[in-house]
């Protein structure tokens, strides 16, 4: 029989830093099929996070990386042509709830405002997932569970309507030494560059509503350290992996580089 979900089956062990207690609240809010909403700072963790919990409990994660264009046709699926007529074909959020995985729907603020309507039947009691297009209504699969995530200092927020009907876990980056050793295990770098990359990094972090609309997140900064491992200089690394995409402000700009220069 064919695997529906066998694409989204997690291979390796994603690696994870715990900050705390987060991993055995996400299984609680799992055992009890409760949907979960993850807030924090772009690149600090969430994505990582849900892959962790994914593998961790043996489940499949069906991954929808939302944006401007995203619809609520995207989400739950569509009538296709093809040689043999019309065909129905599952969504992600469809497929997850049918055949019985984690949907996690990455920075669901950026999708349009139709996929918060489709989702609030899988949030309550109901788990269902009504399709209108193809006359359906699916039960959701008892290992189904939604997980949802956003940024809060984004320019967009999360209706409180929608925000209600879940659990909440508060990201933010790792402390100084948590983020040191993320580097070292990601990066295979040394501490003392680690160390080094992590407190550039905080300094940007610094200077968040003086300019710059966020500072160099964990991702940024271990993007950073796998091109010194590539062979590039810490210097020519931190110029491309950290202040290139951080702004385009000349002054702003200039007073990284400064800050990359003292560095190193």
């Amino acid at each position: 029989m064919n695997d529906a979900l066998a694409a989204w089956r997690p291979g390796a062990e994603p690696y994870y830093h715990p900050a705390g207690d987060e991993c055995e609240r996400f299984e609680a809010a799992w055992s009890q099929r409760l949907p979960v909403l993850l807030k924090g700072p772009s690149g600090c963790g969430k994505t990582r996070f849900v892959e962790h919990m994914a593998w961790r409990l043996g489940k499949p994660l069906v991954t929808v990386a939302c944006n401007e264009d995203t619809t609520a046709g995207d989400l739950v699926g569509r009538w296709l042509l093809d040689a043999a007529g019309m065909r129905w074909q599952d969504g992600p959020l469809t497929l997850a709830a049918r055949h019985g995985a984690i949907c996690y729907l990455d920075e669901i603020v950026e999708a349009r405002a139709d996929t918060a309507v489709v989702i609030h039947p899988l949030t309550d009691t109901r788990r269902a997932l009504p399709l209108e297009r193809h006359g359906e209504l699916v039960r959701a699969h008892a290992d189904f569970s939604l997980v949802v995530s956003y940024n809060p200092g984004g320019s967009r927020g999360l209706r409180a309507s929608t925000r209600q009907r879940f659990c909440g876990f508060e990201f933010d980056y790792p402390s100084c030494e948590a983020e040191a050793e993320i580097l070292m295990r990601e990066a295979g770098i040394e501490v003392e560059l680690a160390s080094a990359l992590v407190a550039l990094g905080a300094r940007s972090r610094r200077l968040v509503g003086h300019g710059l609309e966020e500072g160099a997140s964990t991702r940024m900064l271990v993007r950073t350290a796998q091109l010194v491992r590539a062979g590039l200089t810490p210097a020519a690394a931190c110029r491309m992996g950290l202040v290139a995409p951080l702004t385009d402000d000349a002054p702003l700009r200039d007073a990284l580089l400064a800050a990359v220069d003292a560095s190193f």
